[in-house]
């Protein structure tokens, strides 16, 4: 992209275009954070939009799950801006550019595609996975599979993680569902005991212990946890959207009705 001297011509260009591209964005993104920009943008580092870029993953995932492009359109735009933005800071500081980054994504994609870019031969999606798991290893240095658990991002959703730790971690697992289903008991008894005789740090860890062991259940039958919990979350919303309805169909909030009234009104519409 050619060089423009100053904020002033950035400026002018940005608004003679009909149509942005990726190089145009960076450039917006300059002048935001050009001293002479805008306030907000200029203050930000990478720590204060560290949520930004969360709640906009969010939000892409939200439009795939939807199934709108309209919507996918728009926030994909959004979060191709956080990560512009991120780098924008970098370039700053003179550490890296956007273009940087393209370029290692890059050299990382063409090295880990052998079978595209080389002479190894990977016909199933299995063998392409295995090959990639591989060279991410060599890339990464994690020689031991402790290694490998601690690459897993803490940050990542809580489900989700200990789901990849226990697939990483699979030398050392269940033989079937019908044990974890044993285990499964083992921990809520485990619960029971801490709440009745143990501190609420007790009780904190059994239900952690709880919760991977249903992780653990959930791989064994071939279920994603967190899209269960998902789904089973946004069922909940819409059962109580409906007991809503009927409760104030009758001339009463939810309020005001005991847990037996609701309970009766829930398995009406549960059974429905």
């Amino acid at each position: 992209m050619f060089e423009l001297e100053n904020r002033d011509e950035k400026v002018r260009y940005l608004l003679s275009l009909d149509k942005f591209t990726l190089d145009d964005l960076c450039l917006l993104m300059q002048v935001l954070r050009d001293r002479n920009g805008c306030p907000w943008d200029r203050e930000q580092d990478h720590h204060s939009i560290r949520r930004d870029l969360l709640e906009e993953t969010y939000e892409v995932i939200e439009a795939i799950d939807t199934d709108n492009p309209t919507l996918l359109r728009e926030e994909l735009g959004d979060l191709l801006m956080q990560v512009v933005f991120h780098a924008q800071i970098e370039s700053e500081q003179k550490r890296f550019t956007m273009d940087d980054v393209i370029h290692d994504i890059c050299v990382k994609l063409i090295h880990r595609h052998p079978h595209v870019f080389g002479n190894v031969q990977a016909d199933t999606t299995d063998k392409v996975l295995q090959n990639w798991d591989k060279i991410k290893k060599e890339e990464k240095q994690r020689l031991t599979v402790t290694d490998q658990l601690r690459a897993i991002p803490p940050m990542e959703p809580a489900l989700m993680r200990a789901a990849k730790v226990g697939k990483k971690a699979s030398m050392f697992d269940f033989p079937d569902a019908d044990s974890v289903y044993v285990k499964v008991q083992e921990e809520m008894e485990e619960v029971r005991a801490a709440r009745a005789g143990g501190s609420q740090e007790e009780v904190e860890e059994e239900i952690g212990d709880l919760l991977f062991s249903v992780v653990s259940l959930a791989r064994k039958l071939h279920v994603d946890p967190e899209k269960a919990l998902y789904d089973a979350t946004n069922k909940f919303i819409g059962r109580f959207d409906r007991l809503e309805q009927q409760v104030r169909a009758q001339g009463h909030e939810v309020a005001d009705l005991t847990m037996d009234e609701l309970d009766a009104i829930w398995d009406r519409i549960k059974h429905q």
